[in-house]
This record gives structure tokens, C-alpha cells and sequence, in this order.
């Protein structure tokens, strides 16, 4: 029994180490693989330069270029009114708008021409009587010298005894008569220019009276000096009116000013694009000369859009006039005033609204850059790196400078040539040498154009 359990284990043995053997044979050597590495998709855009429309936007409120605040100077009852001359109402230049009694001012008038006419009388008497005197005194002239004659005769007969000393004393008498004759007629004439000039001042003072009577009839008439719109009217027919007192208020449709508020950086990158103007430096502090540069820029050459914010698809045309010398502290801001010729023109409201006082508006200033510049969307900038496919699609970090960004759309200065291949993506992780399976974005070049259109 106990040889018969050693022949089973040795067959066990023997049959296990056949199977491990035959095991061992038959094994397969393992198999080899390549690794391929997986492709990461990405959009890509074909770098190439682009004439980009530089903008400033900025909203503001519209008020009238011009306005009249029409006061009474002089006061009475009025008459008459003309029927449009009601808030909201269009007058076209030279309508008469009212009428203020003129009763007083007529008899004023009428008053300083008689007084005139009475000092003109007055001095065409004055001079007769200046002619008159001066030819008395010619007679008297005479008389005196006959008389003078006649004295030295009798002084030379009383020296000879021919005559008494009583004739010669008569003689005297009778020739300082006429000195004294001659005398007074010679003061009637010295007094003469003085008593013209007492005429001339009452006669300047008459007709200035006169030119008060005329200017305050004058004042009586209201006529529209331009094309305007009734903007407040608190008057009425019949009402009597003081002086200093405000009848109504027009606005001047001809031109119509926007004031804005536009961002510092922005305005000067437009301003910039203009030849001859300072090219805009880093930071957001402004040109030293910065502040009165529409008195040396031909800012015409800028466009200038103003748009309504309730009807975006109506705009007016417009002209940068001027800006104001000091920023707000706060938005760091500029107030420029945009000039909009004929803010009526060709209105159709509600759809296309005139540019009324008070209007909430969007005004855009723009220039063309001198030439075409890099431009690529501002998402596809990371932390002042691009990211480009090089020739063997594989992901290279590209560092760049950036000369401004406006709205979604950035400008390189430096970094970036024609014919780069920029990725769109955020990929994460970004790693330099990393596989890629490009494909163009033609819709986001499409919309760059557009973008850089200014549309």
C-alpha cells in the first residue's frame, strides 16, 4: 500500500512538469504596438494685416447750437400773437411772432421828431441872426469910422479956436455911442458859437431821445431771427408784459450740438490716426498738448456719426468742434461738442426722430488707420501671449505686444508677421510642441474684417 501512494505522487510530479514545460512552449512572445499620439482640434485664423476704422464712442444729451430766450425790453399789453407760437411748434425765419402795444412808443416817437424839428427852427434862426448882426456890424463899422473922422476934424478946429470945447465934448460923446454900438453887436456875435452849442447838445439830446422812441418801438415787434421750434411759450393775447420779462423761449433748427463723453484712450487713438498727430503712447495720460488739439488738427477729416439710442438705425452726420481743457476726475473722461447741421432733415418720426433738445444720444468719432495693421481677436490673446501652428502643426507660445485694444478686437505692435497661424482656442494645458489638428475659422475672419470696417 505504501508503494502504491509513492507511484501515484511520482506520476503527479512527472504530469505537472510535463504541463509547465508544453506551457512554456507554447507561450506567445507579447506584442508590439506603435504609440501614436492623439491630435488636439483647434481654430485657426491666417494672420493678415487689415486697414482698421479707429472709434470713439461715447453718449451724451443734444442741445440747440443756438437758442433765444426772447424778454420783453419794454412793457405794455399785447396785442397779438401769431397762432404757432406754441411749444413744440416749427417758424420759419422771419415770421412775425408778436406784437406788443405800440400806442406810447408812437407818441414817444412823435414827441422827440417835434422837439427836433422846433431845435432845427431854433438854429436856422440862429443863423439868420448871425447874418443879420454881422451886417450891422459892418454899418455900425462904418458909422463909427465917420464918426472917429469927424472927431479928429473937431479936435483940429478947437486947436485953432474955430470951434468950443463943448462941440468937441459932443463929438466924444457921439463916437463913444457908436464904440459902444459896435461893441455889443461884436459880443451878440462872440456869444453866437456858444448859443450853437447849447442848441447842438439839446438838438443831440432830442435826437437821441428819438433813437430811444425808435428802438423801443422796435422792441415792441417780435420777428423769427432763423428757422426755429417753439420750445416754451407762456404768453397770451391781451397779457400785459413787464420789462426783463422771458415771453418764450425758441430753438435754432439749422444746427444742433451733441455733447459727449468719450473715453480719453479711445479719442486718442482716433485723433492719432489724423496725419501729423502724436502717436499714442503707453498708459491713459493725455498728449501734453492734448487738450487743445482742434486748433491744430484738421479734425474734418474725421467722421462723426450721431445716433439716437431710441432709433439706432437712424444717424446724422456730425463735426467735431471742440473738446473742453480738463477731464472728468472720476470716468477720466472728455466733454466734446459735436456739431450736427440740420438736425430736422429728412425726419420721419417715430422711425427717424429729429435731434430735439434734450435727446439721450450715442455719437461715434472715427478714423482709418494710415495703413493695414495686424489685428486679431482680443480673446486670442493670453497674458500678452498668442498661440500659433507652426509648419508641423504643433503648438508654439508666441509672446506679443499690444498697441491698443478697441472693443473685442486688439492691435498688435509686435509679435506677429502676415501669414502667422493663429489659434482661436484656449487650449489648456498650452504646452510648446503639443500636436495639433488644425482647421480655419472662416466665420471669425469674416467678422474680423467686419469688426475692423467699424460695422
Amino acid at each position: 500500500m505504501r508503494h502504491k501512494h509513492k507511484l501515484i505522487l511520482a506520476l503527479t510530479l512527472i504530469t505537472g512538469i510535463v504541463f509547465v514545460v508544453v506551457m512554456v512552449k507554447l507561450k506567445q512572445p507579447p506584442e508590439r504596438t506603435t504609440e501614436q499620439a492623439m491630435a488636439i482640434p483647434a481654430r485657426i485664423l491666417e494672420v493678415a494685416p487689415l486697414i482698421i476704422v479707429t472709434q470713439a464712442r461715447g453718449y451724451g444729451e443734444v442741445l440747440p447750437a443756438r437758442s433765444w430766450r426772447a424778454v420783453a425790453n419794454v412793457g405794455g399789453r399785447i396785442t397779438w400773437k401769431h397762432p404757432d407760437l406754441e411749444s413744440g411748434n416749427l417758424i420759419s425765419a422771419g415770421t412775425r411772432l408778436l406784437q406788443i402795444d405800440p400806442t406810447r412808443y408812437e407818441l414817444a416817437e412823435a414827441s422827440a421828431r417835434a422837439d427836433i424839428a422846433g431845435l432845427e427852427a431854433e438854429r436856422q434862426q440862429l443863423d439868420q441872426e448871425e447874418q443879420n448882426t454881422r451886417g450891422l456890424l459892418e454899418l455900425e463899422n462904418r458909422r463909427l469910422a465917420l464918426a472917429q473922422r469927424e472927431l479928429e476934424r473937431v479936435k483940429t478946429l478947437v486947436n485953432r479956436g474955430a470951434l468950443s470945447e463943448n462941440r468937441l465934448d459932443e463929438q466924444k460923446r457921439t463916437t463913444l455911442q457908436q464904440q459902444q454900438a459896435v461893441q455889443s453887436l461884436e459880443n451878440q456875435l462872440n456869444l453866437t458859437p456858444v448859443r450853437k452849442e447849447i442848441l447842438k447838445a439839446r438838438l443831440a439830446r432830442s435826437e437821441s431821445a428819438l433813437a430811444n422812441a425808435r428802438e423801443d418801438l422796435e422792441d415792441t415787434r417780435f420777428e423769427a431771427p432763423w428757422d426755429m421750434r417753439v420750445h416754451q411759450s407762456e404768453i397770451e393775447t391781451g397779457q400785459q408784459v413787464n420789462p426783463n420779462q422771458t415771453l418764450f423761449i425758441a430753438d435754432d433748427i439749422t444746427a444742433a450740438e451733441a455733447t459727449v463723453q468719450l473715453e480719453m484712450s479711445a479719442l486718442r487713438n482716433v485723433i492719432s490716426q489724423i496725419p501729423g498727430a502724436p502717436t499714442p503712447a503707453s498708459g491713459g495720460e493725455a498728449h501734453p498738448g492734448f487738450t487743445d488739439f482742434h486748433q491744430q488738427l484738421p479734425l474734418d477729416s474725421l467722421t462723426v456719426r450721431v445716433h439716437p439710442t431710441g432709433a439706432p438705425d437712424s444717424h446724422w452726420p456730425g463735426r467735431l468742434t471742440r473738446v473742453t481743457g480738463s477731464l472728468d476726475p472720476v470716468t477720466r473722461t472728455i466733454q466734446a461738442v459735436i456739431t450736427v447741421e440740420e438736425p430736422y432733415r429728412n425726419a420721419n418720426p417715430p422711425a427717424r426722430p429729429p435731434l430735439v433738445r434734450n435727446m439721450f444720444v450715442q455719437a461715434t468719432v472715427s478714423a482709418p488707420t494710415p495703413g493695414p495693421v495686424v489685428v486679431v481677436p482680443a480673446s486670442a490673446i493670453h497674458q500678452g501671449v498668442v498661440y500659433l501652428a507652426d509648419g508641423e502643426n504643433r503648438l508654439q507660445r508666441q509672446p506679443v505686444t499690444l498697441a491698443w485694444q478697441q472693443g473685442e478686437i486688439a492691435v498688435i505692435g509686435d509679435g506677429l508677421k502676415s501669414g502667422d497661424q493663429l489659434i482661436l482656442d484656449d487650449l489648456i494645458p498650452a504646452i510648446e510642441g503639443t500636436l495639433l489638428n488644425p482647421k480655419p475659422d472662416e466665420p471669425t475672419a469674416q467678422w474680423l474684417q467686419k469688426m475692423a470696417a467699424g460695422e
